[in-house]
């Protein structure tokens, strides 16, 4: 997994403020799963999360819906995976997986992942490497 940790651009930050319903802070997160924010940042560095740095003081920033029962959500990893793959930066990937799409079961990718529709996601997200 090779994923690129260049700056988004404005443009991109906009589109994910836009798309991105919630989202909780490296110390939120940690607090609300009950684990040591050594912890969280595992998971982002493991790719089991992805995140954005947001707002003025660029704090590092994970979608609430990347969480499940304050844990990473399982699907989340190997679909990452696939758009690290498929040449999305790390907020280019929190992007895709938020961008509605009325083709989708539930709406987004994210949700469709969270309703167990992985097969699905990762399909389309291969697709976008050919």
């Amino acid at each position: 997994m090779s994923r690129s940790n260049a700056a988004p651009t404005p443009e991109l930050l906009a589109s994910i403020e836009d798309v991105v319903p919630g989202w909780l802070t490296v110390p939120d997160l940690a607090e609300q799963a009950g684990v040591p924010l050594s912890q969280v940042r595992s998971w982002l560095a493991e790719g089991d999360l992805a995140s954005v740095r947001r707002g003025e003081r660029k704090v590092v920033s994970v979608p609430e819906g990347f969480v499940q029962d304050g844990l990473p959500l399982e699907s989340l990893r190997g679909t990452l995976s696939v758009l690290y793959d498929a040449g999305l930066s790390e907020a280019e990937a929190v992007e895709w997986l938020h961008l509605p799409d009325e083709t989708l079961r539930e709406g987004t990718p994210i949700a469709d992942l969270r309703a167990g529709h992985k097969t699905e996601i990762r399909r389309r997200a291969q697709e976008m490497a050919f």
